[in-house]
């Protein structure tokens, strides 16, 4: 009887082993899927990318109430030429109001408007400068944007007040972008104590996947961000169960795990590179917007659909750690991984669910990215500072923090525009990290802690 009993356990372990493999295997077949979906799309993006291109955008001005609105200008006529005047080539701005001319290398150019095939009542603002000058040295990547501005000029400004609405109102949106980036990179910190580097990536796999199905697929955006979001989870899930994971179950320190992560960012991103090219491209679906006026503001439908669905997801992701059974459970890991394991908690499960749902979350913030500014194999990792400057000033593992940090953070960063120039506005942010560390390690929402 003994012994039948001790064949039934041995049976039934047997038969878990098998199960928990071929689990492991679906999740490796997954990833397999998912790495082919990112570079399925390499013949296209490689051929597209065998040569140098100017992008020209020729975009007419109006003012309403102070408040600035940019609206294509259709079927003007662009040429590029040598320093020397020998022509290179020529087209005419399409529906954005955009033209892509190819030139043979990285090489100093001149652009030139054909003011004549300007449509009627529309003039450049300044009608002088109908030529723009491409030095050798601008060329940072595969291609070099150039954008002509007819209607009204805005030298004299909006009103400050106007202005400084204006900015909130951007820094609100990017603040959501950021907030839903940093969630899982917060909740990976605070499960496991590893600062991944790599999550930028993570975003920018996102908006690489929604190019791939909207742009290459054809398939409509309203029906690939489901996919995208899965995808995205499963990513994330991947990259637990392949590197992190084993790196854990071995004892590898967190300073190694760290040092890891910044790898596989470097890899990834020149993969991306590699695969996508250098040059952003925009999403087929809601490309061509036209801001609309809500008093002081200025934004366009899509952008304010993504700030609400934004602001819903993160809504969710709140209540969902505040009331649900998983999300109480992930809290209780955050605070002390150690007693939440001698309590019952599956921890290793609960890691695997923060990391689907951090990959989830950053696929969303790429998406919604890729809408706002196009899609770049360096999206992520252009976020990927402000993300740890909201995840510190909220406070590190603290998902709630992230959230708050993010959001400011965003805020900040917009408002900086107002007073320093465009190129250093995350300075701020990053200023504000490192006072953060200084004065309140902890960050707004983080408890102080005892060490040794």
């Amino acid at each position: 009887m003994c012994l039948t009993s001790t064949n039934h356990k041995i049976g039934d372990l047997v038969n878990n082993v098998v199960t928990a493999r071929k689990q492991w295997v679906g999740l490796l077949k997954t990833l397999v899927v998912v790495a082919a979906s990112v570079f399925a799309f390499s013949g296209a993006a490689q051929a597209e990318e065998s040569e140098f291109s100017i992008v020209v955008s020729v975009q007419n001005q109006t003012i309403d109430d102070g408040v600035a609105t940019k609206n294509p200008v259709v079927g003007v006529s662009i040429s590029v030429t040598t320093a020397t005047g020998s022509a290179v080539g020529e087209g005419i701005t399409d529906a954005s109001g955009i033209v892509t001319i190819s030139v043979p290398s990285k090489d100093s150019y001149l652009v030139n408007i054909d003011l004549a095939t300007l449509p009627d009542g529309i003039t450049l603002i300044d009608e002088n400068k109908t030529q723009a000058i491409i030095e050798k040295d601008s060329f940072t990547t595969n291609a070099k944007r150039v954008t002509f501005f007819a209607g009204s000029s805005t030298a004299t400004g909006a009103p400050l007040f106007d202005r400084v609405v204006q900015r909130l109102v951007d820094g609100i949106r990017l603040g959501l972008i950021i907030a839903i980036c940093s969630v899982g990179l917060s909740l990976i910190f605070g499960t496991t104590g590893l600062t991944n580097f790599a999550h930028g990536e993570m975003v920018t796999f996102g908006g690489l996947i929604a190019f791939w199905l909207n742009v290459l697929l054809g398939v409509p955006l309203l029906i690939a961000a489901p996919l995208v979001i899965a995808l995205g989870g499963v990513f994330g899930l991947a990259m637990n169960a392949i590197i992190f994971a084993k790196l854990r179950k071995r004892g590898i320190g967190l300073i190694s795990q760290l040092v890891v992560s910044v790898g596989l960012s470097i890899m990834l991103r020149n993969m991306y590179l590699y695969q996508f090219g250098g040059r952003t491209r925009p999403l087929d679906d809601f490309s061509l917007q036209v801001a609309k006026s809500f008093g002081p503001v200025s934004i366009t439908m899509r952008d304010l659909t993504t700030a609400i669905i934004s602001l819903i997801a993160l809504v969710a992701v709140a209540l969902y750690l505040q009331k649900s059974r998983t999300g109480k459970a992930i809290r209780a890991v955050s605070d002390n991984p150690n007693l939440a394991s001698s309590t019952g908690i599956d921890t290793q499960k609960i890691i695997r669910i923060v990391w689907f749902a951090g990959g989830a979350l950053a696929a969303m913030g790429g998406l919604f990215r890729g809408l706002d500014e196009q899609v770049g194999f360096e999206m992520g990792s252009g976020l990927i500072f402000l993300m740890f400057a909201g995840i510190t000033l909220g406070g590190l593992g603290s998902a709630y923090g992230a959230l708050v940090g993010g959001f400011l953070v965003g805020i900040l960063v917009e408002l900086a525009s107002l007073v320093v120039p465009a190129e250093l506005k995350n300075a701020p942010a990053l200023f504000i990290l490192i006072i953060v560390l200084v004065v309140r390690p902890q960050g707004i929402l983080g408890r102080k802690q005892r060490v040794g």
